[in-house]
């Protein structure tokens, strides 16, 4: 299963770091992480929550497989995880001390209806920390890789960067009953391999791109794969492939006396 599943978790290394300091995630808490992909951000929220644990909830049953398999070989014990659709879950009521989520939260259908569904299940005064895209002309890898598949690529959908405008993502996050939102700049590189061989093969890897060579002819793809090679190769640092990019780090709280609503 390793081999067929993106390594999010090595691309997102250095956001990762950031995501963790924010959480600031206490020994008693009970931490939602909505998004959890394999579950790295989970197992880490639960390590910090000695006394209380973590639930990771994602919409891929291949990713939510995974993070069992990787929190049964490796703990903690007190990380569970559930595959189910943060928008409509029904989670209990008011039973989450923090929320965190690394860039599991922009693909909502009814954005408001998703995190006012995530607040209820937050306690008065908790704590929501999301990393999100910024816009997609601040990412060098959202054009870049892009571009090198396909010189005239087809308009993409907005969704990996619909969060990225902090006066709408605070009236979103301000409806659904959040407050005290905030945004912090994080401006770190993404990391797609070693080198570029094995960059190319863990960028054909994720779905998106991948799809983008369907419609072509095999030779067609091949010319494709080899732009995409170049492309790899020539943001090879010798300590990786890595592509500039930026995110925000948004912070928010349920308001006290209530959960979200």
């Amino acid at each position: 299963m390793a081999s067929e599943v993106f390594d999010y978790d090595a691309e997102l290394r250095l956001h990762n770091e950031h995501l963790r300091a924010a959480a600031r995630v206490g020994s008693g808490d009970q931490v939602l992480d909505v998004g959890c992909g394999t579950g790295l951000t989970t197992r880490e929220a639960a390590r910090a929550a000695v006394d209380g644990g973590a639930l990771g909830v994602d919409v891929s049953a291949s990713m939510v497989a995974r993070a069992r398999l990787l929190t049964d070989a490796e703990g903690p014990r007190n990380a569970t995880y559930q595959q189910a659709d943060a928008q409509v879950h029904g989670f209990a009521p008011a039973r989450f001390d923090v929320c965190i989520s690394r860039f599991g939260t922009m693909f909502f259908a009814d954005p408001v209806a998703a995190f006012t569904n995530i607040g209820r299940a937050l306690r008065p005064g908790a704590r929501m920390v999301l990393l999100v895209w910024q816009a997609r002309d601040r990412n060098e890898w959202a054009a870049a890789i892009r571009e090198s598949l396909l010189p005239k690529p087809p308009t993409p959908t907005p969704k990996a960067f619909s969060l990225a405008d902090p006066s709408a993502t605070t009236a979103i996050l301000t409806t659904a009953g959040f407050t005290d939102v905030d945004f912090t700049d994080v401006h770190e590189p993404v990391h797609y391999g070693p080198d570029a061989d094995t960059a190319l093969d863990n960028v054909l890897r994720l779905l998106k791109f991948d799809d983008l060579l369907t419609p072509l002819t095999p030779a067609a793809a091949d010319r494709a794969r080899a732009r995409l090679h170049t492309t790899l190769a020539a943001h090879d640092s010798g300590n990786g492939v890595h592509f500039d990019s930026r995110a925000w780090l948004v912070t928010a709280r349920t308001r006290s006396g209530e959960a979200g609503s």
